[in-house]
């Protein structure tokens, strides 16, 4: 289902930048594996996988960092720094090896952005680019999208160690603006957690938020402008179409992510 909560001015977008993790693809296993690997090489007790899936979207440092502390049973500022750098360590070493080993892209996304960089042919509209913006560290991340035959949509694939500072940090959005020439009016965030909506936020753009990747349990704390339930649907969201949708208030669509949720 599309839920319309702030009308995006279709017409005129120039700029999609999308997420990765929980958004393009569902990498949890492969990630899961690498941060136990980690912490079993550390000398620390493994966490279950829905627990690791829950600390994704701030980065890799800050995913093995509360790892870290989760298993050690202490806050996350208490992690040593030797430790911290020791097992982020293994744990890159680690995830590069086994980036695709369970990593796939979730059903609907490959047509969706086929769709997506065509639609202005089709409508006669603005000409569109497509771009990602992760917080996992860049080699991987392009890794990934060459591996499961989508990197060729993208002009650029930026990742959380490609500038100084990461999301939500409008920084990289608004490098990415920069280049193609796009407003923040004319730019779009698609994500799947508050973070990227907030990225969105902080750089006076439109965001997109989908409730099928790793953080719907905080993906209404700051409410997308757009909220859409499968990668399919991202198509009919952003095409001149999508204003035919019903729109709904910040309130309506919690309640409903929430029964989505649950």
């Amino acid at each position: 289902m599309v839920r319309i909560l702030r009308p995006i001015p279709i017409g005129q977008l120039k700029l999609l930048v999308f997420d990765l993790d929980g958004t393009l693809i569902d990498s949890a296993q492969d990630l899961c594996n690498s941060v136990n690997a980690a912490l079993r090489h550390g000398g620390c007790k493994r966490l279950p996988d829905p627990l690791i899936a829950s600390y994704v979207g701030n980065g890799a440092p800050m995913l093995m960092r509360r790892a870290l502390a989760s298993s050690r049973g202490v806050p996350v500022e208490q992690v040593g720094e030797e430790l911290q750098a020791k097992s982020y360590a293994f744990f890159l070493d680690y995830y590069r090896a086994h980036k695709l080993d369970f990593t796939y892209a979730y059903e609907g996304v490959l047509g969706a952005l086929a769709s997506l960089r065509d639609l202005h042919d089709q409508h006669g509209g603005v000409a569109r680019t497509l771009a990602v913006l992760t917080n996992k560290p860049v080699r991987p991340a392009r890794g990934i999208c060459e591996g499961l035959g989508m990197a060729d949509y993208f002009l650029h694939i930026y990742g959380g160690d490609s500038f100084p500072v990461k999301k939500p940090d409008p920084m990289g959005l608004r490098a990415l603006m920069e280049e193609v020439g796009a407003r923040p009016e004319e730019t779009v965030m698609v994500g799947d957690s508050k973070v990227d909506v907030q990225t969105a936020r902080n750089a006076g753009a439109w965001s997109l938020g989908c409730a099928f990747g790793f953080g719907p349990q905080n993906l209404m704390d700051t409410p997308p402008d757009v909220l859409v339930d499968s990668a399919a649907e991202w198509t009919a969201a952003l095409s001149p179409a999508g204003s035919n949708f019903k729109e709904e208030s910040p309130e309506q669509a919690h309640s409903a992510e929430s029964d989505t949720v649950s």
